[in-house]
């Protein structure tokens, strides 16, 4: 096997001199280097069946020759290129380079760092939230009953835990269902008054459509203090779309109910995809329900410590992911994780 170890090195190294161009080279390289077909290739696979006692010395001579092989095929190379840049003639320096591609915002950051700007100016404070947490902040503390729908798997992602541990039910993990489980956790560290908002991913496990996904992006409010009303909440979010759409938009109030506002509320706006003529965003209802929304329950007032009665305050969510589908005429959710190029290039 040495001797045709040398016999592939000297032919090797013999059809490199005579090349003339890269297609030249590269078929070169296939012959005597490519993964599947090389003959050096070949030669070191055949080396582990080779007798023990001659392994390693060819497997040594096959690496080195694939080595001085791959240096010439190297130098040769570089030698043809820069021969083609010297023979393609004079270069005009002054002549501007090209720009290389710069990045941009997602749409969906754009709408969130918008919709932040809006409320700040509002005097509302920004927080991070938790994106895993325990049943209680999720749940409990925001008044669900231990046996509501929204804590069954076909709802609420869980983590899976160690069946051999016993855990409480308030401490079993999952993965938020919504931005409203920083709620108490904030009443618990800070007094009134209050206006936040948290921002985040919230997961939920239900089927995709046009305007449902089971990772979705949410913003929370709340606002705390004495004496706070429903035509507080109701101007808010009338603020808030008008800047958001630049333009006076139609709004309703449906009753709605959530185990966390009393009364609660879903507020709808005009769809502007189609003008409310009817879409697959809005259902085909000319409408498309963006902020729940209600007077903050007493029992999360009372969970978050406050005294009984003295405060009073509204609670809100949205999706900045439909808010965005309005702004940018976007019909189908999906869009925004899909990784598609021609689409995100857009914006």
């Amino acid at each position: 096997m040495p001797e045709q170890i040398e016999k592939i090195r000297q032919q090797a190294l013999s059809d490199i001199g005579r090349c003339r161009s890269e297609k030249e080279l590269e078929n070169v390289r296939h012959k005597y280097l490519g993964r599947q077909d090389g003959q050096l290739t070949a030669i070191l696979r055949q080396v582990s069946r080779l007798p023990e006692d001659q392994r390693q010395a060819t497997g040594s001579l096959a690496n080195r020759t694939r080595a001085e092989v791959e240096q010439a095929w190297q130098k040769k190379k570089a030698g043809i290129v820069n021969a083609g840049a010297t023979q393609a003639g004079y270069f005009d320096i002054t002549v501007p380079g090209t720009k290389p591609a710069t990045g941009h915002l997602h749409p969906l950051t754009r709408i969130r760092l918008e919709v932040q700007e809006i409320f700040k100016s509002m005097g509302f404070m920004v927080q991070e939230g938790n994106e895993l947490t325990d049943l209680y902040y999720n749940f409990l503390s925001l008044n669900f009953p231990e046996n509501h729908p929204a804590m069954d798997s076909y709802d609420t992602f869980f983590i899976k835990e160690d069946p051999k541990q016993k855990i409480e039910l308030e401490k079993r993990q999952v993965m938020r269902a919504h931005t409203s489980n920083m709620q108490v956790r904030i009443m618990e560290k800070n007094k009134p008054p209050l206006k936040v908002i948290v921002p985040g991913r919230c997961f939920r496990n239900e089927a995709t459509d046009a305007s449902h996904d089971h990772t979705f992006h949410q913003i929370e409010g709340f606002v705390v203090d004495e004496n706070i009303s429903i035509a507080n909440l109701v101007y808010t979010q009338k603020v808030l779309l008008s800047k958001i759409f630049g333009q006076e938009v139609k709004v309703r109030l449906r009753p709605g109910y959530f185990p966390f506002v009393e009364p609660g509320f879903e507020l709808d706006c005009s769809c502007i995809i189609c003008g409310g003529q009817g879409c697959s965003v809005c259902k085909r209802t000319g409408w498309v329900e963006l902020i729940p929304c209600g007077m903050i329950h007493p029992k999360v007032l009372e969970s978050a410590g406050y005294p009984q009665g003295k405060y009073t305050g509204f609670a809100f969510g949205m999706g900045w992911s439909r808010l965005a589908m309005m702004k940018y005429e976007i019909d189908d959710i999906r869009l925004f994780m899909g990784g598609d190029l021609r689409f995100l290039q857009q914006f």
